[in-house]
């Protein structure tokens, strides 16, 4: 979708332009909701790429990367368009709720109906407004509440090329992704329109390593799209952890969670990785890793019943590559923000 003409919500954006449209939402009874939209066009022909956050409305690592990205002057160089839409669910972060008012996911509302419920009708115009006039989506994420995530992208790694964007992203760890019913991934893939989804950090908080690989991230999705200038790298690119298996633990009883184990930290079959304790005697209850892996998710509560995810669990039975790889993404942390810095020196014109 590279022509040179582009038209959101009727008003048609040139070439070389920076700016925000307001696209109209269903009200809230007599109150008027916009949906605010920053387009990025470059002045040459390139693909255009829509990056969106907060389609829950309590995760909000996504919207500071937005705003950070957008603040980059490599942007100056862009090939293509670039759609910002750092708040989906706007109506969500006025409750800080995940769902909109009408008790609904967003996320498996797609593609939406113009004549349904509030969650279908905004589904409907993002969809239509923007993800169809787009060739390629990054939509972030966080965990959902009391629960936080390992940076990581999910994606359909059988498919070549949201497979090699989602190694040049280069979180931790890529994890092959189902698609389900209603959700955004699902029905723009059915479209024709490939989506990488990048999930890290808890709801209602900014996880600042989180942030950073987010934003590097997306720079680098771009240049491997050909669309930002590449640089010259200093450092090997780091190679994330790519697995198709994971599985929450349940805890099996009720008490107070007593973690041994990290986000991030490898984990062998058998292991104990958490505890859980009865509050008012001395009983205590294993929680057991029922294959090696590494950590991507965990509870951030202390306090669980019985049938609830506690440990979400990769699956990777070489622990000792696992353990090389995260820890060399921790080592290498600060370079995450190296895009802060770039000047010309650093760009390939």
């Amino acid at each position: 979708m590279s022509s040179s003409k582009l038209i959101l919500a009727g008003v048609e954006i040139p070439k070389g332009v920076n700016t925000t449209i307001n696209i109209e939402m269903p009200k809230l009874y007599n109150t008027p909701t916009n949906l605010p939209v920053r387009v990025i066009r470059g002045k040459k022909d390139g693909p255009t790429v829509f990056i969106s956050a907060a389609i829950h409305g309590d995760e909000l690592n996504g919207i500071e990367i937005i705003r950070r990205f957008r603040k980059l002057e490599i942007l100056k160089k862009l090939k293509g368009t670039i759609i910002l839409v750092p708040i989906v669910n706007v109506y969500g972060i006025m409750t800080l709720s995940r769902y909109l008012p009408d008790r609904r996911d967003l996320n498996r509302s797609f593609p939406g109906s113009s004549k349904g419920s509030l969650a279908g009708r905004v589904a409907k115009i993002f969809f239509d407004e923007i993800v169809t006039k787009c060739d390629l989506g990054i939509d972030l994420h966080t965990a959902s509440i009391h629960k936080s995530n390992l940076p990581q992208v999910r994606t359909n790694i059988d498919n070549e090329y949201t497979f090699n964007l989602a190694k040049a992203f280069q979180a931790p760890v890529i994890l092959h992704s189902e698609l389900r019913d209603g959700s955004l991934r699902s029905v723009a893939q059915e479209a024709g329109i490939p989506i990488l989804l990048y999930e890290a950090g808890e709801a209602l908080r900014f996880d600042e390593t989180c942030i950073r690989i987010g934003v590097q991230g997306i720079v680098n999705v771009l240049r491997e799209n050909d669309m930002l200038p590449m640089v010259f790298r200093k450092t090997a690119r780091k190679t994330p952890i790519v697995t198709r298996d994971s599985k929450w633990i349940r805890s099996s009883e009720s008490g107070m969670l007593r973690t041994i184990k990290a986000l991030g930290d490898t984990v062998e079959k058998g292991e104990i990785i958490a505890y859980i304790d009865e509050p008012l005697d001395d009983e205590n209850f294993e929680i057991i890793s029922p294959f090696d892996g590494v950590i991507i998710g965990k509870s951030e509560i202390p306090l669980v019943q019985a049938g609830d995810a506690v440990f979400h669990i990769a699956k990777f039975n070489n622990l000792e590559m696992a353990d090389d790889k995260i820890e060399h993404f921790n080592e290498n942390i600060i370079e995450q923000s190296e895009f802060y810095e770039l000047n010309s020196e650093d760009i390939i014109e």
